[in-house]
């Protein structure tokens, strides 16, 4: 396979198109829109209850773009938010005279991302042009793999955290129908004041993987839990950094119902949705708007709509009932793409450096997300929905496993601190894992104090907010030193505290003498209150039960 082509230094103004949309005409669409809007908001609020006759049925098409230095056919690079235009070659700008030339990475991404997903990988797969006119396509065409894509029959195994309080594992599967290689196209900005399109070709020619996958799930829910799955295989693999808010994951998704046990109903395809929360709220809204049309004796109309996510709605696009002509052609100027099962199938005399050999990338393979959340239950003997959190967010599980290197606290006593006080405060201030002021260092050192008794689990909640405000600045012995927060020893003051609480609290040791037992949480919370949590829990209950019973 030929390496990939060395880019040709290119650089163009942007384009301007004028928009062929009268005043009168783009008025009236988007007063359509706007109606659809507030009657399909409408109909979110009122139409809670969903027909037990009736069954959601969601597949997905998703589009990953691949983690590669370089375009599919070009040598251009791959960047984010580079200046418009800047990163274009003659090849991607469909310039006359010139040729792709397949990036071996981008080969090797996708046959890995099909041996994760245990499909099956084709030793040979073709290139088809798919032809559309749009801005931002020069050539006219795609380039992409419609008769034999490259993986084909594979599984994606995910799980939904079910149950009460969402402690039961549910795992489920969905069938990958295949991954299939392509190129992107660039990208259009419209400018609605001035009636103008401006194209940037940067994006146009990036790697893609399209997979497919079977109308296997029935709601948002199960949607979202295989695309978080997915994006999570991707990472490990490092065939897809799975940024959504950067476009390297774009989700489709085709929503129907219909009676269960019967055929398929017609199919709306939600197009674009760039994050996982919204991908479920806009899978459930169009779900609930097609039971509704249904039950009123309507018909569902085979269209494009899109997620709209003020209202929390999906809004038409375009219809679909006129069946689009492609017009699939054999791609001319790309040979059928061999793949060899192992290194003994290279032909002989061939480069085995450009070759790609499928037992290698297989080998290579590193331990997926589910073998990892199975390897942190058994090993630290934690719940398995807190394997899910640790996983979920990126570097949680190295800061988990960095704090249980520096204290001799359980587990089960860590995950609590990592999945509850630290994982709070970086979803409030919207921060990641690595960015977290309090190292994992600093929290063992908390725990420690915690663990040796100084202080108070209440204690240490209210010392770590104080790490935090000071960045790390002040340690925890410091701010208890400081704040004077370490636990209350003197027994005479405790009794003294407790006898003052007894006897301002009439009724409730009436109630408690009655038989009402969970009255003593508030004395004993009465009695933190007066020492700011510096009390012995368990020797402030044994004062309190000795004072109420009389026996002191």
């Amino acid at each position: 396979m030929a390496a990939s082509a060395a880019a040709v230094p290119f650089r163009f103004k942007m384009i301007k198109r004028t928009l062929l949309l009268c005043p009168n005409t783009s008025f009236t669409i988007r007063r359509l829109n706007l109606e659809s809007s507030r009657n399909d908001s409408q109909l979110l609020h009122n139409n809670r209850s969903v027909p037990t006759h009736l069954e959601g049925v969601v597949g997905l098409e998703i589009h990953a773009q691949i983690h590669s230095r370089t375009k599919m056919f070009s040598g251009s690079q791959v960047q984010f938010l580079s200046p418009p235009n800047s990163l274009v070659s003659f090849f991607d700008a469909s310039l006359p005279g010139t040729l792709p030339v397949l990036n071996k990475r981008c080969v090797e991404a996708a046959v890995t991302t099909g041996l994760a997903l245990n499909c099956r990988i084709n030793e040979t797969s073709l290139f088809d042009r798919k032809h559309y006119f749009y801005a931002d396509l020069p050539a006219g065409y795609q380039i992409t793999q419609q008769r034999r894509p490259l993986a084909v029959d594979g599984i994606l195994s995910y799980s939904l955290l079910d149950g009460k309080k969402h402690k039961q594992v549910v795992r489920k599967n969905v069938r990958v129908k295949q991954i299939q290689l392509e190129q992107d196209s660039g990208k259009s900005l419209h400018d609605d004041d001035r009636g103008q399109t401006l194209v940037d070709l940067n994006r146009a020619g990036v790697g893609l993987m399209e997979l497919v996958m079977e109308p296997d799930m029935t709601c948002g829910e199960e949607a979202a839990a295989a695309v978080r799955e997915l994006q999570l295989i991707l990472q490990a693999l490092g065939t897809c950094q799975g940024n959504m808010s950067e476009g390297q994951l774009r989700v489709d998704a085709n929503v129907s119902v219909r009676k269960p046990g019967e055929a398929l109903g017609v199919r709306t395809e939600v197009k674009n949705i760039n994050s996982v929360r919204y991908l479920s709220k806009a899978i459930d809204f169009e779900i609930r708007r097609q039971m509704d049309v249904l039950r009123r004796g309507g018909r569902v109309q085979n269209e494009t709509r899109a997620y709209d996510a003020k209202t929390g709605t999906t809004v038409p696009m375009r219809d679909k009932e006129a069946l689009q002509d492609y017009r699939f052609m054999p791609e001319p100027n790309l040979p059928p793409l061999t793949v060899y099962p192992d290194a003994a199938s290279v032909p002989p005399g061939a480069d085995v450096r450009r070759a790609v050999v499928v037992q290698n990338l297989r080998a290579e393979l590193p331990e997926l997300p589910a073998a990892r959340r199975d390897r942190l239950v058994e090993m630290y003997d934690i719940l398995p929905e807190h394997s899910y959190t640790l996983l979920n967010e990126e570097g949680l599980v190295e800061y988990f496993e960095s704090v249980l290197k520096a204290t001799n606290r359980e587990p089960r006593k860590v995950i609590g601190w990592v999945t509850n006080e630290l994982l709070a405060l970086l979803k409030q201030q919207d921060l990641n894992v690595s960015q977290s002021p309090v190292s994992p260092s600093s929290m063992a050192q908390l725990l420690e104090l915690l663990q040796a008794g100084s202080i108070s689990s209440s204690v240490a909640k209210q010392v770590f907010q104080e790490m935090w405000k000071h960045s790390g600045a002040k340690t925890a012995a410091e701010i208890i030193g400081e704040k004077e927060l370490s636990l209350i020893r003197d027994a005479e003051q405790l009794r003294r505290l407790c006898a003052e609480v007894v006897d301002s609290h009439p009724h409730e040791v009436q109630a408690f003498q009655a038989g009402n037992k969970k009255v003593l949480n508030k004395l004993m919370g009465a009695v933190q209150r007066e020492t700011k949590g510096r009390a012995d829990p368990l020797v402030v209950r044994d004062i309190l039960l000795d004072k109420i019973s009389g026996t002191v």
